[in-house]
């Protein structure tokens, strides 16, 4: 005799248990471990740029309420917390909007005294070192040529960042002073980003520790302009000269 055939009923329970396991692993992974983040504005050029799909590593800075998709009201805090470092590439949550993941860089930590002067990084009175490198037109706004600058703070840390020229907003501000659990972040397209110069009503102010989501580590795929969910005749529209790329 041979065994009879499993029911539709077994064998939809099994389908239902190994999908519920799939979801329950992806659902760890994403909390835990990683998290993809698609970048849709220019603030962060030429290091993150617009469609680029980022990885972001979610045990950088420990677990909170942010860590948990769709931004539970679990109790503030978190858990194994470690304080980023000045040049840390950070996903954060909106503070005025806790559903909005923003991308910035990290300038200020708590106890800091922060100032832009002329364009210029003052971190405690010390500025950050600017090194003009090229002008180069910028990738999302073909219009607009700009400068690109090595920055270096007084860690060491380097990275490049834009700047349209003299005499924009936010090129010289009052001294923020950064409160106990909080971060200043800036946009590495200094004269084309709403951050920390700005109040949260309208840019991001001063970032709670409690709405980090994690530490942006690389590019793993990247879409060219134009490249739309709902236009799935564009879905191939890749860049590849920017896979795999690394943020620095």
């Amino acid at each position: 005799m041979t065994d009879a055939p499993p029911s539709f009923r077994s064998e939809l329970r099994e389908t239902l248990l190994t999908v519920g396991w799939a979801l329950a692993i992806a659902l760890v992974i994403r909390v835990i471990l990683f998290q993809p983040v698609t970048i849709p504005s220019a603030s962060m050029e030429p290091g993150v740029q617009e469609g680029d799909y980022v990885v972001v590593t979610k045990f950088d800075y420990g677990w909170g309420r942010a860590s948990v998709p769709l931004n539970p009201p679990l109790p503030s805090g978190r858990l194994f917390g470690r304080a980023p470092q000045r040049g840390d590439v950070v996903v954060f949550r909106l503070p005025r909007d806790p559903k909005i993941d923003y991308i910035k860089r990290v300038i200020g930590l708590p106890g800091d005294r922060i100032q832009l002067i002329r364009g210029t990084v003052l971190v405690n009175g010390v500025p950050n070192r600017r090194t003009p490198l090229d002008r180069v037109t910028d990738p999302t706004s073909p219009e607009v040529t700009v400068t690109r600058v090595r920055e270096t703070n007084a860690q060491g840390r380097s990275y490049i960042t834009f700047d349209r020229g003299p005499d924009h907003d936010g090129d010289d501000t009052e001294v923020y002073r950064v409160p106990e659990g909080h971060y200043f972040m800036l946009g590495d397209n200094r004269d084309n980003s709403l951050d920390s110069r700005w109040p949260s009503e309208i840019g991001v102010g001063l970032a709670p520790a409690e709405n980090l989501v994690g530490r942006g580590r690389f590019v793993l795929l990247s879409w060219r302009q134009g490249a739309a969910f709902f236009k799935p005749w564009t879905w191939l529209n890749l860049d590849p000269a920017r896979f795999f790329r690394s943020l620095s």
